[in-house]
Order: structure tokens, then C-alpha cells, then sequence
């Protein structure tokens, strides 16, 4: 009877079995990527390590690591303002560094925005797992310059997606452009004789821009605390009131 055939394997110089690689549960996610939202999504929380990534217009974008003048320090700044008034504001909320889902091409994660519930007039809600799907009121970003994607192929998706206002800060040319949605195209919001631009989309949140680029908090929370005494925020704020009784 013949002996039976033993099945043998490549080894090492060494005398090891070579194994192959296991296979990851999800691919890496890296910039440049062309993918579906589901499979970003797969791809994003399989991977905690990455702490920002976006979908625009189907490819990923990766943020490099963030400078303190250049970023964090303005970023903080922005969040605080906007804490202030969503604190003097009922029914306003705020989110930092929040996922939206816009489109099946396009899933952003905004340094701050400022959103409405559905039953007060709002066009964003929360999902079942906890983010936002649907175009907030206000989104605000950080941008390192003109150049930036912030500016450029993010502000045709937030137009396209409904966002109502966007404010573009780009640190480089010291810059700061506030487009307010009209018909469909962004338009630029331009300051009051005092250099003070007033949002449309939340009456009584004012910013100084000038304020804003010398660092001064305090300056920019006085031109707020200003907004949120005027007329057209009382007007405001009592009818947000009314939606919630």
C-alpha cells in the first residue's frame, strides 16, 4: 500500500512555518481614498487612532496636526463665543468637531457649528447613533489659508447641502468670510459701518473682526454681549420660546 502524501510548506532558513499576513478587519484609511460613505464610516471607526478624517465629494481628506496660534488658540476663541450666545439663546445648540452626514459623498467633521431641532425650524436631527445627518444652520471652520479645501470644494458642498451660513476664518491672509445662503449660492455677509458682522441666520451673534484677529476675548465677547441685548435677538429668542411651550 503506498504511503500517504504529507502535505509540506515553504520554511524559513531558520526551520519556521512562513505564515501568511492576517488580513486586517478594514483597510486603512488614508487621503485621497475614493469611497462611499458607508465604507468611510467602516473604515473611520475601525481606526480610533485617526482623530479627524472627511468625505468630500466622495474622496477623504486628512488634517495635518493642528498649531496652537495657527489653530487651536482661534479655534478656542470661536467655541467660547459661540457658548456664549448659545447660552444666552434658547433652543440654540452648539457642536464641536461634530460628524454631519450631508449626501451619500460627503460626511464632514466642522471645527463648531450652530444647529436648531427640527421642531423649532431646524433642517439637521440626531441619529439613532448619535450624529448629525442634514445640513446645520451655521458652520464654522478654521482655515489655514485661501487655499484651503475649507474654502474652496467644502463651501460648494455646504451650499449644495443647504447650510444656511458658513464662516470661513483663514489664519494665513487674516481673513474672515461669512457667506449667507441666497437662492441656492453663497453671498458675502459684509460688516456694519462699525466692522461688526451680524449673522441673519441667528440674530444678536455678532462678531468683531477686528477684535477677533488682535486675540482679544474680551473685546469679542462685548460686541456679543451687545448682539444679544438687541431687538432682533429679543425678537428672536421669544419666538424660540414660543416653539418650545
Amino acid at each position: 500500500m503506498d504511503a500517504p502524501t504529507v502535505q509540506t510548506y515553504p520554511q524559513t532558513r531558520q526551520g519556521l512555518r512562513l505564515r501568511r499576513p492576517r488580513r486586517p478587519e478594514a483597510p486603512p484609511l488614508n487621503p485621497g481614498d475614493r469611497l462611499s460613505r458607508a465604507e468611510f464610516e467602516r473604515r473611520y471607526e475601525a481606526h480610533p487612532e485617526i482623530t479627524k478624517a472627511e468625505l468630500i465629494e466622495g474622496v477623504v481628506y486628512m488634517p495635518t496636526p493642528t498649531h496652537f496660534e495657527g489653530h487651536g488658540e482661534p479655534h478656542g476663541q470661536i467655541i467660547t463665543w459661540l457658548g456664549v450666545y448659545t447660552a444666552a439663546t434658547p433652543g440654540v445648540r452648539l457642536g464641536d468637531n461634530t460628524t454631519v452626514r450631508l449626501d451619500f459623498e460627503n460626511e464632514v467633521q466642522p471645527d463648531a457649528l450652530l444647529r436648531l431641532d427640527p421642531a423649532l425650524g431646524g433642517r439637521s436631527r440626531i441619529t439613532e447613533d448619535d450624529y448629525l445627518e442634514g445640513p446645520p444652520e451655521l458652520i464654522v471652520e478654521i482655515a489655514a489659508s485661501s487655499a484651503s479645501y475649507d474654502v474652496h470644494v467644502k463651501r460648494r458642498v455646504y451650499a449644495r447641502s443647504g447650510v444656511q451660513e458658513y464662516l470661513a476664518v483663514q489664519m494665513y491672509e487674516r481673513r474672515i468670510d461669512w457667506f449667507v445662503l441666497c437662492e441656492g449660492v453663497y453671498e458675502t455677509l459684509a460688516p456694519g459701518e462699525d466692522g461688526v458682522l451680524r449673522s441673519e441666520a441667528f440674530p444678536g451673534l455678532w462678531l468683531h473682526s477686528d477684535a477677533f484677529w488682535a486675540g482679544d476675548l474680551a473685546a469679542i465677547l462685548d460686541t456679543l454681549r451687545q448682539g444679544v441685548e438687541s431687538p432682533t435677538w429679543a425678537e428672536f429668542s421669544a419666538r424660540l420660546k414660543a416653539a418650545q411651550e
